[in-house]
């Protein structure tokens, strides 16, 4: 049963702007030497670029005062120096700044990933693997181009312009009052775009995770759907989907629409005033010649930055819209650290599980296990049995700690699973089910991850305890590619190769949730048996699918609408009479399996 929301039912995981800020301030303060040479660098581009205009408005005054040609090569010179300056120190600056933005990026790929592997199993599944694979991939890239891209090009235009406008201000006050005020157009156009820009780009990211989660879901329930007919109320559900993306992209693609011609306009329009203007204050003697040349060539020069602050401008809020869902993530881990208890140095005293009072619910409304009281001792075989929908999988979850109580406890060894950081739970409970992952890697990669220093032998020796015979069968042994592009293993090869990973991580209990109900009935038999022979002396609860797992065990417990009902050896509740003896006799007398929630 998936309990995961679907994208519909889940508030969007957006970080606000403050949060972002300091976010990227950590990052530029974790490679802040890099960051701090991108700035004079290019700080230093800018400024040999402003001086050939210089120059040549002092080559114009000079010549309009009889200097010879000697002056005239004299300053040329300067100009082709600065030139060539210019062009050094734009080439290094654009290598720092790569640099700065790999290294960046790498950062918030890992800080990512780390928040992902640090959420709690059911809090993934809320969020939806879909969603996550778009903030994973699409987002984290517009985050990357933002910041190789984008970066370096937007510090060399926010440096140009005010060292620009400066230079003009310098060489006339009177058409640096003109090159400003004709600028007017552009602010007013971007200000009328940012202003609607951040939550249309929020609403399309938020449009595309939906759609990757309705794909995602339909992809893994494709034989569901089939089985079922539902092929035309998937199709029509993802049409819904493509559609709200393509009203919310038409939304950002009309605010670009208005942006750019606007300030395409506004370019013009300075140049022009700074002309008029200019001509008549030459007339009066009130500026150079050389000085109005200067200031035309510095405004025209002003278009390239403005023109790379606007192109960029997109990307940069979309890349916003993006980091804001990245961070999205540490906001939701945060809560879940200010939510979850913890008990700072408490280990578990001995292996002893125990129930208090313990009920669940999914919705908050109905309770899918009311009030259970059990405690599993050390080394016990205890099999939870009941018919469909009566609440052993989620019980097995919250003995994993998995899931967390709506109030009860699950404690091992006397401390709360909920209090115990993930490295050491896992050490102490595992739960194994049938939906199983194959990573990408050798077979060793796949067995190692749960004893890094177990040895090759020791590695065969967990393959064959549940039946890996296929794994001798391998072209390469345990080198054998596996996952994508590697090896194919089965439904049942996979779930063998859980198993071996288990044994190898030796937690002292293991929660087995249909973990055999992909092999045949006397592959399964056979792997619980020699299961039951390897884990001597561990605990072991099984959510039986097959009733005679439950007569090899030390007790039964038996669930009934989310109640713990019964509870004792097989034999005691078959001479009982109760639920389980009919279940039992059901089972027994048709040879038909009990499927388990």
């Amino acid at each position: 049963m998936n309990h995961a929301a679907t994208s519909t039912d889940r508030e969007p995981l957006i970080a606000g702007r403050p949060r972002i800020l300091r976010a990227a301030a950590e990052l530029v303060r974790q490679d802040r030497t890099a960051f701090v040479a991108m700035v004079l660098l290019n700080a230093l581009a800018v400024g040999a670029g402003l001086v050939g205009p210089w120059l040549l408005g002092r080559i114009i005054d000079e010549v309009r005062g009889g200097a010879g040609v000697g002056t005239v090569d004299r300053l040329a010179a300067l100009i082709l120096a600065a030139s060539l300056a210019q062009l050094l120190l734009v080439r290094y600056a654009r290598r720092v700044g790569y640099r700065f933005g790999e290294r960046t990026l790498a950062r918030v790929r890992e800080r990512f990933v780390e928040r992902i592997l640090a959420l709690p199993v059911p809090v993934v599944e809320r969020v939806g693997t879909g969603d996550l694979a778009v903030r994973g991939t699409a987002d984290i890239g517009a985050v990357g181009t933002a910041m190789r891209d984008a970066g370096p090009d937007v510090f060399i235009a926010l440096i140009q312009v005010p060292l620009i406008l400066g230079v003009v201000f310098l060489a006339s006050p009177l058409l640096g009052v003109c090159g400003v005020v004709g600028f007017a157009g552009i602010a007013v156009a971007v200000r009328w775009y940012l202003r609607r820009a951040h939550p249309a780009y929020l609403a399309e990211g938020e449009a595309n995770s939906a759609l990757a989660e309705q794909l995602s879901g339909a992809a893994a329930g494709a034989r569901t759907i089939e089985a079922f007919g539902l092929e035309q109320q998937q199709i029509a559900h993802c049409l819904e989907r493509i559609d709200t993306c393509y009203r919310t992209r038409m939304r950002t693609l009309h605010l670009r629409s208005v942006l750019f011609p606007a300030v395409d306009v506004s370019y013009v329009i300075p140049v022009v005033g700074v002309l008029l203007v200019g001509g008549v204050l030459y007339e009066h003697d009130m500026v150079s010649l050389g000085a109005l040349t200067a200031s035309v060539l510095w405004l025209r020069q002003l278009s390239q930055p403005l023109d790379t602050l606007l192109q960029w401008l997109e990307l940069l809020q979309r890349s916003e819209a993006s980091f804001a869902r990245v961070e999205g993530i540490g906001v939701l881990l945060d809560a879940q650290g200010q939510t979850a208890p913890t008990a700072p140095g408490a280990e578990p005293v001995d292996d002893r599980i125990e129930l208090t009072r313990v009920r669940y619910s999914y919705d908050g409304a109905h309770d899918v296990v009311r009030d259970v009281d059990l405690t599993v001792r050390p080394g016990e075989r205890l099999v939870l049995v009941g018919p469909s929908g009566a609440g052993k999988s989620t019980l097995s979850r919250l003995l994993a700690g998995i899931d967390v109580p709506d109030s009860g406890s699950v404690r091992v060894g006397g401390v709360s699973l909920s209090a115990l950081p993930p490295e050491l739970l896992r050490r102490q409970v595992v739960l194994v089910t049938q939906e199983q992952h194959v990573f990408i890697g050798t077979l060793r990669d796949n067995l190692s991850m749960a004893a890094p220093t177990a040895t090759d032998a020791e590695l065969a020796e967990a393959l064959a305890a549940v039946g890996c015979d296929w794994a001798a069968q391998l072209p390469d042994g345990l080198d054998t590619e596996l996952g994508d592009g590697g090896h194919h293993l089965d439904g049942a090869q996979a779930q063998q190769l859980s198993l071996a990973r288990v044994l190898l991580a030796g937690p002292h209990t293991l929660i087995l949730d249909e973990a055999t109900a992909l092999l045949d009935p006397r592959s399964a038999r056979r792997t619980e048996r020699t299961l039951a022979a390897v884990l001597d002396g561990r605990t072991v609860i099984a959510v039986a699918h097959r009733l005679h797992t439950a007569q090899d065990a030390d007790r039964v417990a038996v669930m009934e609408d989310g109640r713990l009902t019964e509870l004792g050896s097989h034999d005691e509740l078959v001479a009982a009479g109760g639920a389980y003896a009919g279940l039992w006799n059901s089972w027994h007398g048709r040879s038909a399996g009990v499927s388990s929630s």
